[in-house]
C-alpha cells in the first residue's frame, strides 16, 4: 500500500516536472518531454539495452579501453 501511495505522488509530480520543463524547452532542439521521464517508477521496456554478441564488446571497450579488446582476443 505504501508503494502504491508513492507511485501516485510519483505520478502527479512527474506531471508538473513534465509541464514545466516543456513550458522552458526550446521546440527546435529536441521533443516535447513526457511525465514517463522524469517518473522512477514508469519504466518502459524501450529503457532497456538488450545485451548480445553484437554489442558486448562495445561495452567492454567503453569500460575497459583499448585494452578490453586485446583482453578479449585472448578469452
Amino acid at each position: 500500500m505504501a508503494e502504491g501511495h508513492a507511485r501516485d505522488r510519483w505520478s502527479r509530480t512527474a506531471q508538473l516536472c513534465a509541464v514545466i520543463a516543456n513550458c522552458h524547452r526550446d521546440p527546435k532542439k529536441g521533443r516535447p518531454l513526457k511525465p514517463a521521464d522524469f517518473d522512477p517508477f514508469d519504466r518502459t521496456p524501450q529503457d532497456v539495452i538488450k545485451l548480445d554478441a553484437d554489442n558486448i564488446g562495445l561495452l567492454r571497450q567503453a569500460f575497459l579501453g583499448h585494452e578490453g579488446q586485446e583482453q578479449q582476443k585472448g578469452v
